[in-house]
């Protein structure tokens, strides 16, 4: 843990700003006065509306929100110390300068500019390092610092550490340079999105993702994205408990709805339905035609009579060929007769229990499309027939090493990337880092470039690609974290 040390002065900037810097949308603020570099403070935010432009003119569209949201809680007798800030540099900033630009990498407009410097004749700009604080603190609203607007005022016990960086040092590093270059935002379209994705942000999981991602890509944010819980989770839960119960229609109607999720296709898998097609209580034909029979009990064991049950409806709903290509399968809670066992395996039915079918359905939920289909049918067409929970388990195994291997090297190129400060890593280097990390699976570097080009894919867009003259000469670059989501 990194050393803790006592704040005792806060520069007043208002509300909104304080908020943009913690949510990294910026990294700049103005003060009144030059700020030393490595000054330390914390952030007290104060009303703005002393402002010479209204709001509307004076900050950037996305950051309109929360400053009507400020506007509207800004009768609490109390504010909240969230963040502590260390000053990087600080330039004056007078009418020479290309304020159009500058508007472009903070959150004023120029017209809020041309009026400051029109008013003060210059503006003290400050690059902040943001970091949270240790405890966040509740203080009493002192009125009289909106005066102090870009001052410094005493403010005691306030604990400070740089364990809780709002941005790593590689991703303030780029926003530094970017902003003391002048160089222009490089995506000013996905800004433009980011914005639009605001208001609807709050309601909505997908556009939440896509705006956590694109904040992310900005540069706004460097921490984990959250792992939001599909909502199918709910009744995806309920599998093995009723699957060990007596109410069979409604095991049946689950174990339907669960090959949904898992992609498969078909009318005979119909949730709503009472009943499978011609008696069998599932049937898909998309990717391929699987067929099967649930069992849900409490106690009794599963008879002959639910494999022999499969044979005959399976051969009177389809023909022989249709009923030999297609993969037999028996969802069953409970202990098989020796009979019943014999029959499953002789006819080369799988039979799973209702919570192997749980965990495969859980972790499609858990990890969008992660569950190849094809794959499954090839563990399900294998050796041994029967019982095969433990194949199942080792296709379900495979499946979640494969995506915390993918998650491992993300985290790889990430973490080279910001200890070299590079902007692209090569195979070749990277595969020196990944071999360095001591990762369990061992990768060539061929391999590992398959995987890259993988997470690279515009479908998946955890990793960005500049393609070189040959494998070897690609260029990776960080975009998103893989966030693990399985049990």
């Amino acid at each position: 843990m990194n050393k803790l040390f006592s704040i005792p002065t806060a520069l007043c900037l208002p509300a909104p700003e304080i908020e943009a810097l913690i949510q990294g949308r910026t990294i700049a603020a103005m003060s009144k006065m030059f700020l030393r570099p490595g000054q330390r403070f914390s952030l007290y935010p104060v009303e703005s509306s002393g402002n010479a432009l209204p709001i509307e003119q004076y900050y950037h569209a996305n950051l309109l929100p929360i400053s009507q949201t400020n506007v509207k809680q800004n009768t609490s007798q109390t504010v909240s110390i969230q963040a502590w800030a260390r000053c990087e540099l600080c330039q004056i900033i007078d009418k020479t300068k290309p304020l159009n630009v500058l508007s472009q990498l903070t959150i004023w407009t120029p017209e809020a500019f041309e009026t400051i410097i029109q008013k003060q004749g210059n503006i003290f700009l400050a690059y902040l390092r943001l970091y949270h604080v240790s405890q966040p603190c509740e203080v009493a609203v002192d009125f009289n610092n909106q005066e102090k607007l870009g001052k410094f005022v005493s403010l005691p016990n306030i604990v400070g550490c740089e364990d809780k960086p709002i941005l790593s040092d590689r991703i303030f590093a780029q926003r530094k340079q970017q902003l003391e270059k002048l160089e222009p935002p490089q995506h000013p379209e996905l800004e433009a999105l980011q914005t639009a994705l605001t208001q609807v942000s709050h309601t909505h999981p997908a556009a939440k993702e896509l705006y956590d991602d694109i904040r992310r890509f900005l540069g706004w944010s460097s921490g984990k994205p959250e792992i939001t819980l599909d909502s199918d989770l709910v009744w995806i839960e309920k599998i093995a408990k009723v699957g060990n119960s007596s109410d069979g229609q409604t095991f049946e109607k689950l174990v339907r709805r669960g090959l949904l999720k898992l992609g498969f296709t078909g009318s005979g898998i119909n949730p709503d339905a009472t009943g499978g097609a011609g008696g069998m209580d599932f049937y898909a034909e998309v990717p391929y035609p699987i067929v099967g029979e649930c069992k849900a009990t409490k106690t009794e064991k599963v008879s002959d009579g639910t494999p022999a049950q499969l044979l005959k409806i399976g051969l009177n709903h389809l023909d022989n060929f249709q009923y030999e290509q297609a993969v037999k399968l028996i969802v069953a809670a409970g202990e098989l007769t020796n009979f019943a066992l014999r029959t499953a395996t002789n006819q080369k039915m799988n039979v799973i229990s209702p919570e192997t079918l749980q965990k495969l359905v859980e972790l499609q939920a858990r990890h969008k499309n992660s569950i190849n289909l094809l794959e499954l049918k090839d563990c399900l067409q294998k050796e041994p027939f029967g019982l095969a929970d433990d194949k199942v388990q080792s296709y379900i195994d495979k499946v979640e090493q494969n995506i915390k291997l993918r998650s491992h090297i993300i985290q790889v190129l990430k973490n080279y990337l910001e200890r070299t400060k590079y902007e692209r890593a090569g195979v070749e280097s990277l595969h020196a880092a990944y071999v360095t990390s001591n990762y369990t699976q061992s990768l060539e570097s061929k391999e590992l470039y398959e995987i890259l080009i993988e997470l690279s894919s515009p479908l998946t867009g955890y990793l960005g690609r500049v393609k070189g003259n040959d494998w070897r000469s690609d260029r990776f670059y960080y975009l998103r974290d893989l966030a693990i989501n399985v049990k």
